[in-house]
């Protein structure tokens, strides 16, 4: 099977793609590069994936650029990781947001309309278009009309736009409401990355809303084995209409002074916490209900918290190591 990845070189895009590749697909990779957090270590996953897809600088929003590609690659799958994330940046650079998930995402699905042979989509969502939602878990069938950040409203806006090109067009969609990813190779700008290299430093941890914070930490193998599943196996109800959104979860809320706890225990050092308010944007919890992706593909998540920090702090001091050296060595 040929795969079109977007957002290769991102966090979860890099590990879809390696995912992809040892079960022996065709991947043709594509990322703009750009310098939301340092390009390095974009890079440095690019290299981690080698030669195991064919790497093309490609910014999604580059509507021409994106419907050649497509036009010239002809993928049986396309997966749509690409995205501007982030909720606090949504507040300094808006108009970062609209063009790479609002016009990038619109890129895509005319990229997909226009190729007749495309088996189906797999886009990335996000949990953040629950805002606060009082009901938990959180549930497919929950209203969505409350967001609580630009990004969450541009991530709601996709859904919104596959359901129409799926009712005009017929294109078959699987939209996927990730839940606060963490693993090796992650994003700079998430609270675990934050915390460890915080509690490594022997500096300050900034908790919001005073330490009254849960999230439904997800690692990154879970996300991608959902992923898989669905770019392989895909479920469309015969007759029904052809985009079906789902949650992919941990199923289990952890508070954020437990990821705290749980990184001072793997890195050997203690945290100091500064508690401050809650932040604009920001939602108080987020809990899956996944009972719809355990259904339709058997999706299980399998990875503790404390399994998956303790990978993540050892990977980080590697990678930590190897950046301190090379800064040296320029130097």
């Amino acid at each position: 099977m040929k795969v079109l990845v977007t957002g290769v070189a991102g966090f979860i895009g890099f590990h879809t793609a390696l995912r992809l590749a040892a079960r022996g697909d065709e991947i043709i990779g594509i990322d703009n590069l750009n310098d939301y957090y340092p390009v390095s270590l974009k890079r440095a996953r690019l290299d981690v994936l080698g030669k195991r897809a064919r790497f093309k600088k490609i910014d999604i929003a580059d509507t021409e650029a994106l419907s050649a590609l497509v036009r010239a690659e002809r993928p049986d799958v396309i997966v749509h990781l690409a995205a501007q994330a982030g909720v606090r940046y949504s507040l300094e650079n808006p108009f970062a947001y609209a063009r790479s998930n609002v016009v990038g995402h619109l890129s895509v699905l005319e990229a997909c309309r226009h190729w007749e042979g495309l088996g189906h989509l797999v886009y990335a969502s996000s949990s953040s278009v629950y805002g606060d939602n009082n009901k938990v878990p959180f549930s497919e069938a929950d209203r969505v009309d409350n967001p609580k950040s630009l990004y969450a409203a541009t991530k709601r806006s996709n859904e919104l736009t596959s359901e129409a090109y799926a009712s005009l067009f017929g294109l078959r969609q699987i939209g996927l409401r990730f839940f606060t990813v963490y693993g090796a190779w992650g994003r700079p700008d998430m609270a675990y990355w934050i915390f460890t290299k915080s509690v490594l430093e022997g500096r300050p941890i900034r908790m919001f809303n005073n330490g009254n914070m849960m999230r439904d930490f997800t690692h990154v193998d879970d996300i991608v084995s959902g992923v898989v599943s669905t770019v392989r196996s895909p479920v469309f109800l015969p007759g029904k209409h052809p985009h079906r959104v789902y949650n992919i979860g941990n199923n289990r809320p952890s508070k954020l002074i437990d990821l705290v706890r749980l990184i001072e225990q793997h890195t050997g050092h203690s945290a100091t916490i500064c508690y401050e308010p809650m932040q604009p944007g920001d939602v108080v919890s987020t809990y899956a209900d996944i009972e719809s992706m355990q259904a339709d593909y058997g999706f299980q998540p399998s990875t503790s918290l404390s399994d998956g920090l303790g990978e993540f702090v050892a990977w980080y001091r590697g990678y930590a190591g190897y950046t301190r050296r090379k800064a040296e060595a320029v130097a």
